[in-house]
């Protein structure tokens, strides 16, 4: 007895401790500040005022779209986020990570299972026992029961990394609403611009085909030569090709709309077909603080708790080395007769305690725990990585959105400065007051800035999008 009491004695100390490490978030150094935050603009050369969005570290809106005031891009991101598919098998994930942790947990219940059995049975006439050679009915039926005692919290770290992993799947549920939404704002701005890009080369390409008879009407009076009508022609249908592949892209992007509402690709064309501005950015744009990033990045808030999970993982894993605990115990019935089968005397009945604990296994274990660490350390460093890549995004976008702007800028008054030398150009080539070279140049000019600016004005819109991206806004 007073052996049994010394090796128990080890047990009860060790009863409510939990195997492995404990998990705590690690640290993580963050800047002070945005470094490429860009100051207010200046004022422009022309001495107007500069039309350019300022970022500010202040809160992040979460519906940024509405930032943008466009009613059909609020539309579509809202059906997006209602229906898209991606977001479906991202929720379907976290009902899988709940079930999985459900099951986990019901390890620290008692298991209760019920049985009933009939039998016809005879004994061996040449085996040894009472009765040989005998004929007869077994009726058994009863209960069976077993609780393991999580003395050493494997069963407990095996819930905690199975909370932990359903924390990981929402936030990658939200990490997912977060690319969708960028991913809705990028199409749809990318087919407002194709759509302007469309109108400014039909626009073009109507002046040119007005200025192609102008001057076939000169060469007709001897007041031009062929090679200004040729040159005409060929502007016309340079113009006139370059169209069919903005078409294509804008209803690509337009299919790409469709399939990110869960709707087939053409279902959207009624409704985009008017034609609509490309979206601007407000005046002021909230990027919020450094510190603030970790919270709000859900990919950031995803590798995390997968770092926690592998960290509860070792414990699991060093829960092995230790000697498992359990209660049993039995009840029922058992008779060779249905008639006394549910009488008193018919019970059986045990009770006791079990424990098992492996002796040797060809370093199985250690192996297991070994791997469990290396798969932590491996997640450390993904989280480590993660949380620089956000800062980096988020200082990649602040760049980018600033110098689409500067961009945007310069665009615009090379637009102003183009359309004014092209009306001058053709009012005295129409006044046989200089030679149709000077046309056509001024206007393949202003058809390029235009298409440039449109452009432009797309990238600024998809800079914010980004911009808002990097900083986790939006769901």
């Amino acid at each position: 007895m007073r052996r049994a009491a010394i090796a128990v004695l080890p047990l009860a100390l060790l009863a409510g401790c939990l195997v492995g490490p404990d998990y705590r978030r690690p640290a993580v150094s963050t800047p002070d500040g945005w470094g490429e935050l860009a100051p207010i603009p200046p004022p422009r050369p022309d001495g107007k005022p500069a039309e350019a969005s300022t970022a500010v570290e202040g809160g992040v809106p979460e519906a940024w779209w509405h930032a943008f005031g466009d009613d059909e891009l609020t539309s579509l991101v809202d059906r997006a986020n209602a229906s898209n598919l991606d977001l479906v098998q991202a929720e379907a994930r976290i009902r899988q990570a709940r079930a999985v942790r459900r099951a986990v947990a019901s390890d620290l219940w008692p298991q209760l299972e019920s049985s009933a059995s009939y039998s016809r049975e005879r004994t061996s006439k040449n085996a040894p026992g009472s009765v040989p050679g005998k004929t007869f009915d077994l009726y058994q039926a009863g209960f069976d029961a077993r609780w393991e005692l999580d003395l050493f919290g494997g069963i407990r770290r095996g819930v905690e990394a199975a909370e932990a992993n359903v924390a990981a799947a929402e936030a990658d549920r939200d990490a997912v609403a977060v690319s969708l939404m960028g991913e809705v704002g990028l199409e749809y701005v990318t087919y407002r611009s194709l759509q302007r890009r469309i109108a400014l080369a039909e626009q073009n390409l109507k002046s040119q085909q007005t200025t192609l008879d102008l001057t076939r009407r000169l060469f007709e009076s001897g007041l031009a030569a062929e090679l200004d009508v040729q040159r005409a022609a060929a502007q016309v249908a340079t113009t006139a090709g370059a169209i069919p592949a903005l078409v294509e892209q804008r209803e690509q992007a337009m299919h790409a709309l469709g399939t990110l509402v869960a709707q087939p690709p053409m279902a959207l064309a009624a409704e985009l077909a008017p034609d609509a501005p490309i979206p601007r950015p407000p005046a002021q744009v909230a990027v919020g603080l450094p510190s603030e990033l970790l919270l709000r990045r859900p990919d950031v808030a995803r590798s995390e708790r997968q770092l926690a999970a592998a960290t509860a993982e070792i414990g699991v894993a060093t829960r092995d080395l230790f000697p498992r605990v359990s209660l049993v115990g039995a009840a029922g019935l058992e008779s060779v007769s249905a008639s006394d089968f549910v009488t008193w005397p018919s019970r059986v009945a045990s009770i006791g305690p079990s424990v098992a604990w492996p002796i040797f296994e060809g370093g199985r274990i250690r192996a297991n725990i070994a791997l469990r660490t290396a798969e932590q350390e491996e997640s450390l460093a993904a989280y480590q990585a993660v949380v620089l890549q956000a800062f980096q995004d988020v200082e990649d976008a602040l760049v980018a959105f600033s110098g689409a702007q500067a961009t945007r800028a310069q665009l615009e008054d090379a637009v102003s400065a183009n359309q004014r030398a092209t009306d001058l150009a053709q009012r005295l080539y129409a006044q046989g007051l200089t030679d149709f070279l000077t046309v056509l140049v001024a206007q393949q000019s202003l058809f390029t800035s235009e298409d440039a600016l449109a452009q432009s004005e797309r990238d600024v819109a998809l800079g914010l999008v980004a911009l808002y991206k990097a900083v986790g806004g939006g769901w």
